[in-house]
């Protein structure tokens, strides 16, 4: 009995360890700005496109950091929220087939990011996407009517975020998850995810208030986004939507699919542009 006890003992410890650290270390298994590294590895120049560097500052007084991009006779402007690693010079992939729909493109580092100041929040993530939609909308002058507000992993649940709170011409998501703690729960079935949890990302509710069309792009072989969480993202948004499903893992998805991925994405944006 003496020796049962001290194994559930341990087991008991062990548990609660496991949960603790869970509990205090959320930042930084959400967030990964080191990885592979804060410099700036290229610019657009590199891809032959010209951009702007341009610096703006949050109502928190954070500066920020970001490239504007833009295209020859631009239909819209689309508005790019990363993910969770690395800097906004590890998208020129996706810049470059942007700029091929023609569309100018504003993509920016969260605080903490690349050359952005401070330290990365959920809030002060909601922060940054608000400033970057005044910069936008205020200080470039861009109708909300152009613009496409985009995010992808971590940048799906920020980009909903803003989307619930303005008017853009489309909202696309690509490779979202619902909230951290329905991730959470898928990855650590046997914690108390929704007790531990101190961040929400709460994607499934922003979307289910939004008042513009959606998106939602998802590949059935995402090995870190299950295909579910894209499902019950598009599932809790209201009428006006669309999903595409794509091929290829979580970050080539929209490389591996190709033409069908840019051929979706532009009759999408093209379809809401034109209503406005």
């Amino acid at each position: 009995m003496n020796a049962v006890f001290k194994f559930l003992l341990l087991g008991v410890c062990l548990y609660a360890g496991l949960s603790a650290l869970i509990y205090f270390r959320q930042s930084s298994m959400i967030y990964y700005p080191n990885m592979p590294g804060r410099d700036l590895s290229a610019t657009p120049q590199h891809i032959g496109l010209a951009f702007e560097d341009i610096e703006f500052t949050t109502e928190d007084k954070i500066r920020l950091h970001g490239w504007f991009v833009p295209s020859e006779d631009a239909r819209g402007t689309l508005l790019f929220f990363h993910g969770n690693a690395g800097n906004i010079s590890h998208r020129l992939d996706s810049i470059a087939i942007f700029n091929r729909m023609g569309l100018d493109v504003f993509i920016i580092d969260y605080r903490g990011y690349g050359q952005s100041q401070g330290r990365v929040t959920e809030t002060g993530t909601y922060r940054d996407a608000e400033a970057a939609w005044f910069y936008l909308t205020e200080t470039r002058g861009i109708d909300a009517n152009r613009v496409i507000v985009f995010g992808r992993s971590l940048g799906s649940s920020i980009a909903a975020w803003l989307a619930s709170k303005h008017r853009p011409a489309a909202l696309i998501l690509e490779s979202s998850f619902s909230s951290v703690p329905s991730m959470a729960q898928r990855l650590y079935p046997f914690l108390p995810v929704k007790l531990l949890a101190t961040f929400s990302y709460d994607t499934r509710r922003y979307v289910s208030t939004i008042a513009c069309p959606l998106l939602v792009v998802h590949s059935q072989d995402d090995e870190i986004i299950p295909y579910a969480e894209g499902r019950l993202v598009f599932d809790a948004a209201p009428l006006d939507k669309q999903f595409l499903d794509i091929r290829g893992g979580h970050n080539d998805g929209f490389i591996v699919t190709g033409r069908a991925y840019t051929e979706g994405l532009s009759s999408f944006i093209g379809n809401r542009l034109d209503r406005s």
